[in-house]
């Protein structure tokens, strides 16, 4: 938590401990005046009956007190915001490392399924782009609202072939993006870039634009072979982990089908809400206020 107005935090204190010590003596002289008036036998059993009662209003009082004077102070909290109009651009990779059956029923059948059920996910005012990058990158749907365009442009996407542009895919899905706003690129590779621009330097430009990069690994490093070739499928998670970083995103491993989906299940999620700072100055004043009407109300009934 931190505070707009930090220098009030002092005067909030005193003001808290204050009514306190208030509260306090007027509750030993209302006892006392008791005491001074009224039968002491029927007095004992009365406060002895309302004493656990006393110190709950004295507490709620106490609390209420000092939520509307921690109010002047500005609190402010970090939270998940939801973000409207936000824009997300999926680069699948189509290179021939993707026919590999590590994951089933290939990397590329799951990489598919689980953009799929991304989509099917994220919240519709979420704006979602499609890339296809083999030797090249190629834009298969710019970023829309309509998800039945998106699940038409899944089915365009070219069976796996040739080799890993991963450079040339992050560039292309920048220039897909707005100029500003809440923006994300979601990366789904095996990371063995082997053509084309230096990734690393376009994640860098990502990052310079405050566009974030999520990157997904998807295989196993069990040493699958490349249908057709005698090439093995392996994973280059130390590369997808630093082109993340590069802008402040983060990687995720994916072993098999159904981590895949979670993975990008939980992107779904979070690019639909951003870390910020909050304003729960209105929020305390008005719980205190409220409290202090509640408790008014319970002492009159007890």
């Amino acid at each position: 938590m931190s505070f707009a107005h930090p220098s009030f935090l002092f005067p909030a204190l005193l003001v808290t401990l204050l009514f306190a010590a208030l509260y306090a003596y007027g509750e030993r002289r209302r006892v006392a005046r008791a005491l001074k008036y009224s039968n002491l036998n029927f007095l004992v059993q009365a406060v002895r009956a309302r004493s656990a009662p006393a110190r709950v209003v004295y507490a709620l009082w106490v609390a209420a007190v000092a939520l509307v004077a921690l109010a002047f102070a500005g609190p402010r909290v970090r939270a998940a915001i939801p973000v409207v109009g936000g824009s997300v651009v999926l680069c699948v990779d189509t290179s021939g490392s993707m026919t590999a059956t590590d994951v089933q029923p290939t990397r590329a059948d799951a990489a598919l399924n689980a953009m799929r059920a991304f989509i099917e996910g994220t919240p519709a005012q979420t704006a979602i782009g499609l890339v296809a990058f083999a030797g090249a990158a190629q834009e298969i749907t710019p970023p829309t609202r309509d998800r039945d365009q998106l699940n038409a442009g899944l089915a365009a996407i070219p069976a796996p072939n040739g080799a890993t542009a991963i450079g040339d895919a992050l560039s292309l899905a920048q220039r897909m993006l707005p100029a500003n706003g809440h923006r994300v690129v979601v990366l789904i590779t095996d990371g063995e870039n082997n053509a084309g621009e230096d990734p690393m330097q376009a994640a860098r430009r990502l990052g310079a634009r405050g566009i974030t990069l999520y990157t997904i690994g998807i295989g196993t490093n069990s040493g699958a072979l490349i249908p057709g070739t005698l090439q093995t499928a392996g994973i280059d998670e130390d590369a997808l982990r630093a082109y993340a970083q590069a802008t402040g995103g983060a990687y995720s491993r994916a072993d098999d089908a159904a981590q895949l989906r979670e993975a990008l299940a939980r992107l779904g999620r979070s690019t639909s809400f951003r870390r910020g700072t909050v304003d729960v100055s209105l929020a305390a004043a008005v719980t205190g206020a409220l409290l202090m009407a509640l408790t008014f109300l319970w002492t009159r009934s007890i």
